[in-house]
């Protein structure tokens, strides 16, 4: 029974990668290095900090390193923004009862800042902050707090988070809001890997607080069965279809669409899937083609899908603003959507498209050979 949670802040309760990318960037910028580019940050991007400043700066002072970031990251903090479903987690914590802690590398003047501008510190029991290496600082949590290990979970959203769990003796859980893509994540392996806290808050419930998960039971309670969902090629009026980017595809490129609802048509779970995840109305509905997609080492779980495949057409005039699920989106022609780094459903699902239009195209022309002349 899970009485006890540590949370790491950033990238778990707070989105403040744009601004410490920034100020990272300032200090290679005052060490005269080429800055970042934020793919290259995020996966290179390590705790504890010395390791990620030794593999690129190693000929200038750690103290230097941090006057400079700390002096950048004062000015663009105010971009630091609470992650989407945070603060109902914390809510749901507290109702619970559950005793809440912070252990981060953050630096106690940048918390007390964002902790008074999300109203998130009000949640929090007691903060350990300035923390470079978090696996002697666990220890000294559990002890000073008088918290039994086999109660405790540790959420963080990168690998020395997962690694601190596991040298404290605690339980951990990944979220896929932060730094660290999916396959490193894997790597570290942690007991479970959420895609965000509205996620970990649905396991935590229908498995009644025990911890980790009994992988024989769905998410939302019950024995797992193979999930019904869609999805579509979504083509606009050039001909162009819309790929979109997800951490929880492993940061491969796919398409737009969910889960279906019991008592829902799969048509109308289409339509809503996609208003949710693009904002956009379609039209043009025709069916493709079901896959089976049973344990995909490219999704950041263990799950059977059935994948029920559609293309549509988005009505004009309406911008695509994608929900908290997918980080990037693009429209492209088929021919460049099948060069992208595909998740492998996506993949089948355009080599379909363009084996149909291939063979309609060749109907056409035999058409035509055999009108009388």
């Amino acid at each position: 029974m899970i009485r006890n949670i540590i949370f790491d802040w950033s990238g778990t309760l707070v989105d403040d990668l744009p601004a410490v990318w920034e100020a990272t960037n300032h200090v290679f910028e005052q060490a005269g290095k080429e800055p970042f580019t934020m793919e290259r940050f995020r996966a290179e991007f390590c705790l504890p900090f010395k390791k990620f400043y030794d593999q690129h700066l190693t000929c200038v002072p750690m103290e230097q390193m941090e006057r400079w970031f700390h002096e950048r990251f004062r000015q663009v903090q105010d971009q630091v923004e609470p992650l989407p479903h945070a603060r109902q987690f914390l809510e749901f914590c507290r109702e619970r009862g559950i005793r809440s802690f912070l252990l981060s590398a953050l630096h106690e003047t940048h918390y007390a800042s964002q902790a008074e501008r999300t109203d998130f510190g009000k949640f929090i029991e007691r903060p350990y902050l300035g923390v470079h290496d978090k696996r002697p600082a666990i220890l000294e949590l559990l002890r000073e707090n008088e918290l039994s290990p086999t109660e405790t979970l540790f959420i963080g959203d990168m690998k020395h988070d997962i690694e601190t769990a596991k040298h404290g003796g605690v339980f951990s859980c990944a979220v896929l809001t932060g730094y660290t893509g999916l396959e490193q994540l894997k790597e570290s392996g942690p007991d479970l890997i959420v895609e965000h806290l509205g996620e970990l808050r649905e396991v935590l419930e229908a498995h009644r607080w025990s911890f980790p998960p009994d992988p024989g039971v769905s998410r939302r309670g019950g024995r797992r069965l193979p999930l019904a969902t869609v999805g579509a090629l979504i083509f606009n009026m050039g001909g162009q279809v819309l790929m979109i980017q997800t951490h929880k595809w492993s940061g491969l490129w796919g398409i737009p669409g969910g889960k279906i609802k019991f008592g829902e048509r799969s048509e109308d779970a289409l339509r809503r899937e996609v208003k949710e995840e693009t904002n956009l109305e379609i039209d043009e509905i025709e069916f493709v083609l079901i896959q089976d997609c049973i344990q995909s080492a490219e999704f950041y779980r263990d799950e059977h899908f059935l994948l029920l495949n559609y293309t549509c057409r988005a009505l004009a005039g309406t911008p695509v603003e994608l929900n908290e699920e997918a980080q990037a989106f693009k429209w492209v022609g088929l021919d460049q959507a099948r060069k992208l780094e595909l998740n492998t459903p996506t993949r089948v699902l355009i080599e379909a498209v363009l084996n149909r239009e291939s063979k309609e195209r060749r109907s056409v022309v035999d058409a035509v050979k055999r009108r009388p002349v």
